[in-house]
């Protein structure tokens, strides 16, 4: 069931266009949730056979806040949320080096953010767009080919189907950008860390507490969950080149070699690390491309402009999918127009993520023990800060 079609402001009807979005997760649901509202007709295809339910938790921030607001999610999403009460950085003896009170400072600093797990957001996300477009799981385009007047998309297994657009909002590894663009090597490059996490091991418990250890180079987290708990693993280290991202037992070797020793109850998150059958590992990656649209194809979400760290990457798909569907809005005879409107408009937020992934990555995993020390030490004030906040308001 669709909305009715758009007109101008004299009242004059508008083309209703019929756009093909790949990928159900944060950016696609959103974007055919607002497409929907515009009053065109979204079509989203995930290659999946059902919406993903894993993931590091994330953030809805800024932007997406006020999105999810006028959406009339943001009651799900706060019963949803991780409710995480405080972060404790440990010493490698188990010692707490550093706290700070994480619900004093979002009081203060950030009332309207919220944490979730991606699952959640995921799906309330879909729910919100389920009855105003076609889903179509276990497919994935094969071929695109543009001839300027419309998109002949080829699937895997369904039939070919005409689009007066496609939107490629299907990550890192994005399947339209390689089609459309060219091979990942052309567009993501490395930024240094490499990422794993893992469900938290029986008999660690961190309660309502994000707890964090660092060795120079090193970080192992808890992050609490209402239902899934994880154990997060990040480290600087060099682009490796014989890196498969298909290779669980590659993996966990160099998990098992780049943590070792390290203390505290890491032995046995090591071990949980050795037997799960649910890692994930991937480099922390950045997404460099000039220009987000070819033709009438163009890219959302981690596949245009990823930050894949600190929860971001959801705030940018949600804020970029509201950004698109409405310069969608203002310009749906001129998709031209509306690409650059979008680039321009999204591409600011963009910039800013981007320029700070560094900074925040050297906070979160500092390179030596002079720098964990220094952190700790000005996380502390930050912590007496919030108290104060808090106490105060």
């Amino acid at each position: 069931m669709f909305f009715g079609a758009p007109t101008t402001n004299e009242g004059a009807p508008v083309p209703r266009l019929n756009i093909l979005i790949s990928g159900a997760g944060i950016a696609g649901c959103t974007l055919a949730y607002w497409l929907a509202h515009h009053g065109h007709s979204a079509t989203v295809v995930e290659r999946s056979g059902a919406l993903r339910s894993s993931g590091a938790p994330v953030d809805v921030r800024g932007p997406a806040a006020d999105v999810a607001e006028r959406m009339g999610i943001v009651p799900r999403l706060r019963e949803a949320s991780t409710r995480i009460s405080g972060l404790t950085f440990l010493e490698r003896t188990g010692r707490r080096a550093a706290h700070v009170d994480l619900e004093a400072l979002r009081r203060s600093i950030a009332p309207k953010d919220i944490e979730l797990p991606r699952g959640d957001l995921a799906m309330i996300l879909h729910e919100a767009a389920g009855n105003r477009a076609e889903f179509i799981f276990g497919d994935s385009i094969a071929l695109l080919n543009d001839d300027g007047r419309g998109v002949e998309v080829t699937f895997e297994h369904g039939q070919p189907r005409r689009f007066d657009i496609v939107v490629g909002a299907d990550g890192l590894h994005s399947n339209v950008r390689r089609l459309a663009f060219g091979p990942e090597t052309d567009f993501v490059r490395h930024a240094g860390l490499y990422v794993a996490t893992l469900p938290l091991p029986p008999g660690v418990d961190s309660g309502r507490e994000m707890i964090m250890l660092n060795a120079p180079g090193k970080c192992v987290a808890l992050h609490p969950s209402r239902e899934s708990p994880l154990v997060l693993l990040l480290f600087w280290h060099p682009e490796l080149s014989d890196f498969d991202p298909a290779s669980d037992a590659q993996h966990k070797s160099i998990l098992d070699t780049t943590f070792a020793g390290i203390g505290w109850r890491v032995p046995e998150i090591l071990a949980a690390v050795r037997a799960t059958g649910e890692l994930y590992f991937d480099s922390v990656s950045r997404v460099d491309l000039a220009n987000w649209s070819r033709g009438r194809i163009t890219l959302l979400g981690d596949a245009s402009s990823c930050v894949s760290l600190f929860g971001d990457g959801s705030t940018l798909a949600i804020a970029g999918a509201h950004a698109l569907a409405a310069a969608l809005a203002e310009s749906p005879a001129d998709y031209r127009t509306a690409f650059r409107s979008y680039q321009a408009r999204h591409g600011t937020l963009v910039a800013s993520k981007q320029r700070s992934l560094s900074l925040l990555a050297s906070i979160l995993v500092p390179r030596t023990q002079l720098g964990i020390s220094a952190r700790n030490r000005a996380l502390g004030l930050v912590g007496l800060y919030a108290a104060i906040k808090g106490r105060a308001s």
